[in-house]
């Protein structure tokens, strides 16, 4: 039997009243059903290709429906009495690439998003990871905190980095679909394993295995060693590694993950 220490144990009360001061206040804003994703996985579907590069040409044309479905996320947030959690889970994880996709559109044509600076008379600028756009049940939040308070602090599940997109060359192909709470184990399995093994992404069958900066980025996710990072890297690889083996780490591709590059003339540059 596994005995915790009293200073684990109140370690582990505040980190779960933390994760309920955050979701407390959605809960109470706009409480209801999970909302329907269907018309983000329309817009998905007609715009991401099979290979997770976006068509944000053809995306532009649909910005007014993208909007509407923006505002439905914000108008519908969600409530941990009645949700479930991975209801919960698909919610911030649509939010957050549906939010990224608006960030792009709102700023096309860019050769990066990284380049984009939110403005604000009261701060300056805001980096798009910063900035407080992603709207939720009246409240407002930046990419980056959905990311680290809404899915990583209250979930701990190392697969939505992969599910997560920085609307980046390198980062993880945006997936043609919405995630849906009730599908959701299935789907964040098969985009785990699909990143793993896709070579554009992680290269695992040369001498030495390089895997995406994002397994460096966010490693205590993964494991604190280089055993526990070949245990989860074998979970999901086509072909298993052998023990022992370690890993170097691939540099991170910024560019826009569009679907036609554009020329220096078109896209924005950072000053």
């Amino acid at each position: 039997m596994l005995l915790l220490t009293p200073a684990f144990r109140v370690a582990s009360r505040l980190l779960g009243i933390m994760v309920l001061c955050w979701l407390l206040p959605l809960a109470t804003a706009t409480a209801g059903p999970a909302p329907s994703h269907a018309a983000w996985t329309a817009l998905l579907a007609r715009h991401v290709l099979a290979d997770g590069r976006v068509d944000y040409r053809g995306f532009r044309a649909d910005e007014d429906a993208l909007a509407e479905y923006l505002e439905q996320l914000d108008e519908t947030a969600p409530d941990p009495a009645t949700w479930s959690p991975n209801d919960i889970k698909a919610y911030w994880i649509n939010a957050y690439n549906a939010h990224a996709v608006s960030l792009v559109l709102q700023y096309y044509p860019l050769s990066s998003l990284t380049d984009a600076r939110i403005k604000s008379k009261a701060t300056g600028s805001f980096s798009p990871w910063e900035a407080p756009v992603v709207y939720a049940g009246g409240q407002t939040y930046s990419l980056n905190q959905v990311e680290k308070q809404f899915l990583q602090a209250a979930f701990r599940d190392a697969r939505v980095h992969f599910a997560l997109v920085q609307a980046a060359v390198s980062s993880p192909p945006l997936l043609n679909e919405a995630y849906e709470g009730a599908r959701l184990e299935q789907q964040l399995e098969a985009q785990t394993r699909r990143f793993l093994n896709d070579p554009t992404y992680n290269q695992l069958t040369k001498p030495q295995p390089q895997l995406s900066s994002l397994f460096d980025w966010y490693g205590a996710d993964f494991g604190t060693s280089q055993p526990a990072l070949l245990a989860f890297v074998n979970r999901y690889a086509h072909a298993p590694l052998a023990a022992g083996t370690t890993f170097s780490f691939l540099p991170f591709d910024w560019h826009l993950n569009d679907r036609l590059p554009l020329s220096d003339s078109q896209a924005l540059k950072k000053p």
